[in-house]
């Protein structure tokens, strides 16, 4: 094949080296429109697993950039005048310039044709001439500009200014985040060694700080002497350089651009690096990803039939893994759009904040890597719970009020329908009490509804008669005789989404076929086309309702439960009332936020007033509506403030269920960093909920201070003794198991004991 890259950069090189190492027979030509030895970086990062697949494809230059590596196994992170050091991370450090020398020497000795101080406006101009055109022309790539209507291009530009600067400083005893606070607000430096002498520095901060500073104004010499006063105390006497210097004043900082392309290729134009997706050097991806993409395209070239064969593979399977990375990118650079509200944390929880921000790294990963220092971090997060040291953060108690929780595991709400005439049944005594015997600290009912026309179907419990009374009171005393598990009552209303079927006997929000009774709603807006239209509430309806939530609560005191949570999430009334999507009154109401709290507020502060001062609250919020003009996460932090003014001691976050027109974002733990924000923002305590699978998420989610209690729903209908079982994986000795069942834990616990010995041999 006749191959021409348009940019010499590490994916122009490594696939020009990919493609001849398969077959010299290929005549492949460089292009670059700088000089052979310019460039504008400093340093660039490589994980361990990066170099293995390096090495496998080609040892030469693989052998060579390891010869002039920098390495280190610990990251550092210096914030509130402490240093946290956690090892076992391996990472290498290289100069941007040693390495593209390296990669041009292999190349050359392949056979390579690099032309050097080439400008190129266009492919079209060559791609007539040539087989294959890599474009390969970075960030702003002038190929996919032309190509536009064909890659389509989706570019967000990101939040942050930063600057890449470097420094004769010492840095080469780990990859080293140092956070410095200024009269002006936040800066943080992203710093590691790639040689002898030099250091990579940049210097990151948020654009209100950016503006305080007046960096706009400032020269480049300027901007790199503020930038040496900042961290002035960590540079050992030393300056900070730019290298940039095709660049004047404010034109040295960047925002970063994450790109994506809906497709890769035009004919025979093919898209790589940079150019068709770019990663965050905040996980140091950037590199890898073009690394990664030239071995794929060259070992598809030469696998697939067709030229189309071999894009189309290429396109689909590294869109996968350029994805995957570019989430775990988000949730990295993201972090740090944010991390002025996670800068008032310990220096411990901080540091392991930063360190799983991504997800990549999970809170076992991090025992992998250091079992030392992730022991301390335990350690600490259980002496500031009053709890046993050498216990996992999910067994670390908890207290509201006057409730004292022995962990930190909550069944969450999860409907049954299987209430007659709104009378909870033997099913709920069975079902929740199976639970209240699996180890979970807290218990929590399905939503019980205040009246018969607040039910979502004829299946669903209530709290507004004797009888129901009666039998979530026959509950409560069976979980205060036999466990040691609270119980909480979940109240609510269903508004416009009451009067439906069953889900498996009609179909989820389906109107009945028959007996449909009559919703009510702040407005006069059906759920969906075919659900009937509810009543518009009038004061008569408000004040009925509310007094219904009043009466629902002195039931479940009566009942003997030991908290009750009222439920302003999900498109049921309450959450109506919430959200602009739902609530189009025009009276006090409606409107503002605070109109739109009103009620709701008046309701909870009804309920707080008749519920006994040492037993605890909690309302459930939808933090997202996820539609344009619902409810945002921002303005969640809001809503979870003003609950919390009203006397709410936890907000239950959860999102979406408000509106079918809803576009959810969903994945593993999708709705924690909801819980996140409303906790570490408005410095209230929050329990976080779905998605979340496994006691790995459950401890990280703890240990990095995105909750203080953690829900799983479907893991406990799986297993209703998930946490005894997750106590006994984890070696946790203190879990309490009820005495007819402790012969089965000694069972499990042997077993894992044996699989512990046999991995060991």
């Amino acid at each position: 094949m006749k191959i021409l890259c348009l940019g010499g950069g590490p994916a122009g090189l490594y696939f020009a080296i990919s493609m001849k190492l398969r077959d010299p027979a290929h005549d492949v030509t460089v292009l670059e429109r700088n000089k052979a030895n310019d460039t504008f970086g400093w340093g660039v990062v490589l994980s361990d697993d990066a170099l293995g697949r390096m090495q496998k494809n080609d040892p030469v230059s693989a052998d060579a950039i390891r010869a002039n590596f920098a390495y280190w196994d610990d990251i550092a992170v210096v914030h509130d005048g402490v240093r946290t050091v956690s090892g076992g991370h391996g990472f290498a450090g290289i100069g941007r310039k040693a390495m593209l020398i390296l990669l041009q020497a292999r190349a050359r000795e392949l056979g390579v044709k690099l032309e050097f101080e080439t400008v190129f406006k266009s492919a079209e101009e060559y791609r007539r001439d040539y087989d294959l055109v890599v474009a390969c022309d970075g960030i702003n790539s002038l190929v996919r500009a032309e190509y536009k209507e064909v890659f389509q291009p989706d570019i967000d530009t990101r939040k942050c200014k930063f600057v890449w600067l470097g420094t004769h400083a010492k840095f080469d005893d780990a990859f080293t985040f140092i956070f410095e606070k200024t009269e002006h607000g936040w800066v943080w430096a992203h710093v590691y060694q790639f040689d002898a002498n030099t250091a990579t520095f940049i210097v990151e901060t948020l654009p209100e700080t950016w503006d305080r500073f007046g960096f706009a104004h400032m020269s480049k010499e300027e901007t790199v002497e503020t930038c040496r006063k900042i961290f002035e105390k960590h540079l050992g006497g030393h300056g900070l350089m730019s290298n940039a210097a095709h660049l004047r004043g404010s034109a040295v900082w960047i925002q970063f651009p994450r790109v994506i392309c809906e497709k890769w290729y035009h004919e025979n134009v093919v898209l790589m690096g940079d150019a068709a997706a770019t990663g965050h050097f905040s996980i140091g991806s950037g590199t890898r990803l073009a690394f990664d993409s030239a071995i794929a395209l060259a070992e598809y070239l030469h696998s697939e039939p067709t030229l189309e064969d071999a894009f189309r593979r290429y396109q689909d399977e590294r869109r996968v893994e350029v994805l995957r990375l570019q989430s775990a990118a988000r949730n990295s650079l993201e972090w740090f759009e944010q991390v002025e509200r996670y800068l008032d944390m310990p220096p411990i929880q901080f540091a392991y904040s930063l360190l799983t921000r991504s997800q990549r790294i999970s809170h076992e990963n991090l025992r992998l890597r250091d079992p030392k220092w992730l022991a301390s971090a335990e350690a600490w997060f259980q002496e500031q719970a009053g709890g046993r040291v050498g216990s996992r953060p999910m067994f670390a108690p908890f207290r509201l009020r006057g409730m004292e929780l022995k962990n930190r595991i909550v069944v969450s709400p999860m409907a049954q329908y299987k209430a007659v005439n709104g009378c909870p049944t033997d099913w709920h005594f069975t079902h929740y009490a199976e639970r209240a015997k699996g180890g979970a600290a807290l218990v929590y009912t399905e939503m019980t509804c205040v009246s018969d026309v607040g039910r979502i179907t004829p299946g669903c419990p209530g709290l507004y008669a004797p009888e129901h009374e009666a039998a979530w009171k026959r509950l409560a005393d069976f979980v205060h005789a036999e466990t040691s598990a609270k119980l909480c009552l979940q109240i609510g209303h269903s508004g416009r989404k009451g009067s439906t079927c069953v889900p498996w006997d009609g179909g989820i929000d389906r109107p009945l076929p028959a007996g449909n009774w009559q919703t009510l709603a702040p407005s006069a807006i059906p759920y969906r086309p075919e659900n009937a239209v509810p009543k518009e509430m009038d004061e008569g309806d408000l004040a009925l309702v509310r007094e219904q939530f009043v009466a629902a609560t002195r039931m479940a005191d009566r009942a003997g439960a030991d908290m009750v949570e009222m439920h302003a999430a999900h498109g049921y009334l309450l959450a109506s009332f919430i959200s602009p999507v739902t609530n189009k009154r025009t009276d006090a109401y409606g409107g503002s936020l605070e109109n739109r709290m009103r009620y709701p507020l008046e309701v909870f502060r009804a309920m707080r007033a008749v519920w006994p001062a040492e037993k605890p609250m909690s309302v459930r919020i939808s933090a997202n509506d996820w539609i344009d003009g619902g409810v945002t996460p921002e303005e969640a932090v809001e809503i979870g403030r003003q609950f919390a003014a009203a006397g709410a001691d936890i907000i239950d976050v959860s999102s979406g269920q408000t509106d079918p027109a809803e576009r959810p974002i969903y994945g593993r733990m999708f709705q924690t960093p909801f819980s996140d924000r409303i906790r570490n923002e408005a410095e209230l305590a929050t329990m976080a909920v779905g998605n979340i699978t496994d006691w790995d998420q459950v401890n990280g989610i703890l240990m990095a201070g995105r909750a203080d209690l953690v829900m799983l729903a479907r893991m406990h209908l799986a297993d209703p003794y998930w946490t005894l079982h997750a106590a006994v994986e984890q070696g946790e000795t203190g879990a309490n198991w009820p005495a007819p069942y402790r012969g089965g834990r000694d069972v499990l616990t042997r077993l894992r004991q044996r699989q512990q010995e046999v991995i060991r041999a």
